[in-house]
C-alpha cells in the first residue's frame, strides 16, 4: 500500500517538474525572441529622424484693438464770484462744489468745459451793463483755479460773453492762473485762438468761438474753417467749442437759423456746427443757453449743442431745465470718429454744486429734443445715456 502512495506521489513530483521544465524554456524562449528582435532593422519611414516637411498654412493674423480715446465735455462753469461781494462765493473755499464728479471728470484722457468770467482775486475794471437785470459780472478768487485741475480739466473754453468782465487785466490774470495750472485754453481772437495739448503721443487740438468781443467769432464761419483745418492738419483729435444760441427754456430747440437774444445776434449753431466738421472737427461741444439742447452725429462726429450749466454758483439762475445738465463721455478713434458715448445727468442748486441726478432729467430732455429736432440722425441716445449708432 505504501508503495502505491509513493509510486502515485512520484507521479505528482514528476509531473510538476516536467511542467516547471517547460515553462522555464517557454518563457526563455520569449526572452530570446524578444531579444532578436532588438536587432532586427525597422523601416526608414520609423527611423528617420530628419526635418519634418514645412507647413504651408498661412498663419492666423488676429487684428489689432482699436484704439479708443474718451472726451469728456461739461457746460458752463462760474466757481463763485467775489465781485460786488465776496457773499457769492461759496463755502469751504469752493473745494466742495466739484466733490461728487470730480473721479468722472478726471477718468477721461480729455476733459473740457466752458469758463465763464475771470480769475483773479482783485482789480481790473468791471464792465458797464446796460441792463442790471439780464447782466452780470464775475471774478473768481485765483486759487480756484486749483479745483479746475484737481478736477482733470485739460481744455477751458474763454470764448463767452463773461471772459471779459474785468477787461484786459482781467482776462491776462486768468490767462496766467490757467497756465499755472497746466490748463489750455482758447477763444480770443488774434491772440488765444486754438491750442494743443499732448496725452501719451496723441494731438488734441481745441479752438472756442462766440459772437462776443473779442473772442474768435462764431459768425465768420470763413475764419473758424482755417482755424479748424490748422488744427486738423496738425492734431489726431480736434475738438470745437461754441457759445451760442438763444438763451433759456423758451429756446431748448434747434432752430437750424440765426438765433437773436436780447438783440444780439447769437449765431447759427446749426450751421456753424457742420461747416466746422467739414474742416475737420471731430466732437463739437455747444454752450450758451444755459439748458440742455439736442444732440447729433453729422458725417459720423458728435454734435453736443448745449450743454446748459455744469457748475454755476451762486449768481445763475437754476430754475426748471436751468438746474440740470449732461456730462457728455465721448469714445473716438484716433482718426475721431465717434464709437460710443455715455451721458451722466447731474443737476444743482444755489447750495451746491452738480449732483447725479437719479431722476436722469438730463437724459430724458436729450432723448426728447433729439428726436424732435433731429429725426434723421443716426445717433441713439438710451434711457441709461448710452450714446450709439442706429442699426
Amino acid at each position: 500500500m505504501l508503495k502505491k502512495v509513493l509510486s502515485k506521489k512520484g507521479f505528482r513530483f514528476g509531473g510538476l517538474f516536467c511542467i516547471i521544465a517547460i515553462s522555464v524554456s517557454f518563457l526563455s524562449c520569449g526572452e530570446k525572441a524578444a531579444a532578436d528582435t532588438g536587432n532586427v532593422a525597422l523601416p526608414a519611414a520609423l527611423t528617420d529622424t530628419g526635418p519634418l516637411p514645412r507647413d504651408t498654412t498661412p498663419p492666423v493674423e488676429v487684428a489689432p484693438a482699436p484704439q479708443r480715446f474718451t472726451i469728456i465735455g461739461v457746460g458752463d462753469m462760474m466757481l463763485g464770484t467775489n465781485y460786488p461781494s465776496a457773499s457769492y462765493l461759496p463755502p469751504n473755499g469752493g473745494r466742495d462744489l466739484l466733490a461728487e464728479v470730480r473721479g468722472l471728470l478726471s477718468s477721461a484722457d480729455i476733459t473740457f468745459g466752458n469758463l465763464e468770467g475771470t480769475i483773479l482775486d482783485k482789480g481790473g475794471t468791471a464792465k458797464r451793463c446796460n441792463n442790471p437785470s439780464a447782466c452780470y459780472v464775475f471774478r473768481s478768487p485765483e486759487n480756484y483755479v486749483q479745483h479746475f485741475a484737481d478736477a482733470g480739466f485739460d481744455f477751458l473754453s474763454i470764448a463767452n460773453n463773461h471772459s471779459g468782465d474785468f477787461g484786459a487785466a482781467g482776462r491776462e490774470r486768468t490767462k496766467a492762473k490757467l497756465k499755472e495750472a497746466g490748463i489750455a485754453f482758447a477763444g480770443l481772437a488774434g491772440t488765444d485762438e486754438y491750442a494743443v495739448v499732448e496725452r501719451d503721443g496723441v494731438k488734441y487740438g481745441m479752438c472756442a468761438f462766440a459772437p462776443n468781443s473779442g473772442t474768435s467769432s462764431i459768425l465768420d464761419l470763413a475764419k473758424a474753417r482755417q482755424i479748424v483745418s490748422k488744427l486738423a492738419a496738425e492734431c489726431d483729435i480736434v475738438l470745437v467749442s461754441f457759445h451760442g444760441g438763444a438763451e433759456g427754456a423758451s429756446h431748448q430747440n434747434v432752430p437750424r437759423r440765426s438765433e437773436t437774444y436780447y438783440g444780439e445776434n447769437r449765431g447759427d449753431v446749426y450751421k456753424f456746427s457742420h461747416a466746422v466738421i467739414d474742416a475737420g472737427a471731430d466732437i463739437v461741444f455747444g454752450h450758451g443757453p444755459h439748458v440742455t439742447r439736442a444732440m447729433e452725429l453729422y458725417k459720423g462726429r458728435l454734435i453736443c449743442y448745449s450743454l446748459g450749466n455744469f457748475c454755476t454758483y451762486g449768481r445763475f439762475s437754476l430754475n426748471g431745465p436751468a438746474g440740470f445738465a449732461p456730462i457728455v463721455s465721448v469714445t473716438v478713434g484716433r482718426d475721431g470718429a465717434f464709437q460710443e458715448g455715455q451721458v451722466t445727468p447731474i443737476y444743482q442748486q444755489k447750495a451746491h454744486g452738480p449732483k447725479i441726478d437719479s431722476q436722469k432729467r438730463a437724459i430724458r430732455t436729450l432723448i426728447e429734443l433729439t428726436q424732435a429736432d433731429f429725426p434723421e440722425t443716426e445717433l441713439l441716445i438710451t434711457q441709461e445715456g448710452k450714446l450709439t449708432t442706429k442699426k
